[in-house]
Formats: C-alpha cells, sequence, structure tokens
C-alpha cells in the first residue's frame, strides 16, 4: 500500500514509525520535522498500519468529525488542504486551538456532528473525506447526515465504536448492522478490526453511491 503524500515511514526512536512533519500535539516522538504517528492512540494511524487503502489524493479537502483535543486531526492538517475540525465539547476545543495555531489550515468548528446543518455555511462542498471517529450512539446516521460534503469519488474514513452503538451486544452484530445502515448511501470498499491498536472498533472505507 502506498501511503499520502506527507504521511511517511520513518526511523524515530530506533523503530520505524508512521510520521508527518509537523509541530507535535501529544508529546510524540520526534526526529527533526517528522513527528510519530501513534496507532494506539488514533484510528485513523491504525487504519495506516493494517495496510488499508484510505484512497485519498494528495493535499486532500478533509472534513474531520470528533476532532477531540487534535491527536489524530493534527496529523491530518500536516498532510491535507484544509481541514475542518468538528467537536462538540468546549473543553476538548480548546485544547485543539493551539493545535490549530500551528496549522493554518486547521479550522476548529465547536459544532455537533449530528447537525451538520449547524456548519454547512462554513465547510466547503465536495470534500475529499469525511473521517468519523465519534463516541456516540447512531454512528451510521452521523456518516449519512455527512454524506452531502462528500465528493462524488470522496471517501468516508470511519472508525466504528461497537461500545458506544450498544454496550450489552456483540460487537459483530453491531457492525454488521451499522455497515447494513451505510449501504443505504454508501458503497463500502473496506471493513477491518482495529486490534491490537484498539479494542471493539471496525474501521469502514466507503464513497458515496452516486
Amino acid at each position: 500500500m502506498s501511503l499520502p503524500q506527507g504521511i511517511k515511514r520513518h526511523a524515530i526512536d530506533g523503530r520505524d514509525r508512521l510520521a508527518t512533519r509537523g509541530e507535535p500535539v501529544y508529546g510524540e516522538p520526534v526526529q527533526g520535522e517528522w513527528r510519530a504517528w501513534d496507532p494506539r492512540r488514533s484510528k485513523l494511524g491504525a487504519m495506516l498500519e493494517k495496510g488499508m487503502d484510505l484512497g485519498l489524493p494528495d493535499e486532500p479537502t478533509v472534513l474531520y468529525l470528533g476532532a477531540a483535543s487534535g491527536t489524530t486531526v493534527g496529523h491530518v492538517a500536516d498532510f491535507a488542504g484544509p481541514t475542518y475540525a468538528v467537536e462538540f465539547a468546549p473543553r476538548p476545543v480548546r485544547d485543539l486551538l493551539p493545535v490549530a495555531e500551528d496549522r493554518g489550515n486547521l479550522f476548529p468548528l465547536l459544532k455537533d456532528a449530528r447537525k451538520p446543518a449547524t456548519y454547512a455555511h462554513v465547510v466547503e462542498s465536495d470534500v475529499d473525506a469525511v473521517i468519523q471517529d465519534v463516541a456516540t450512539r447512531g454512528q451510521a446516521d452521523v456518516a449519512l447526515r455527512n454524506r452531502a460534503f462528500l465528493a462524488d469519488d470522496g471517501r468516508l474514513l470511519a472508525a466504528i465504536k461497537a461500545r458506544s452503538e450498544d454496550v450489552t451486544r456483540e460487537p459483530e452484530t453491531v457492525f454488521s448492522e451499522v455497515v447494513d445502515r451505510l449501504e443505504t448511501e454508501y458503497e463500502v470498499l473496506e471493513t477491518e478490526r482495529l486490534e491490537p491498536y484498539h479494542d471493539d472498533h471496525l474501521a469502514v472505507v466507503a464513497r458515496p453511491q452516486v
């Protein structure tokens, strides 16, 4: 699998690691301008480590849902073009602001990913990727509601958390139902469990049905 431009494997701390070039965010090891991308702290990093084909162009325009304090979206902004970072909780957004100060292409939005109409006036249409990492029930519905932002050949890159949907049910059952729901409007290209990096998570790569 070829990595998107701006991501490379780099020797950092004596280990071969995924890395992006930018200011450190979460105390990660660095080597020169390159900062290690820890797959145990990032679902997207885990997807790359698992060899999934994200289907991203060079310098993609990104809508990131569930940005939190910037652990992953900081890496994304290192290699992407305009990156819109949606986060619902005020405290993580305060932590995200310094990450954005170091990255002129990163735009934090204190918004609810379940309500895309509240940020539709800010986010450009036809983004290359919607990256979704939200801990809420109804994760498929979040992806469906934000589908309108995606270009026809754009990618949904989602990390589905089984325990956020229903802690009482088997993860495989939850994943099957979420994928079925996504397939009402997306073509699912690839799925992969994210163990050993993240328990009870399913990574999904999909594109809009046209």
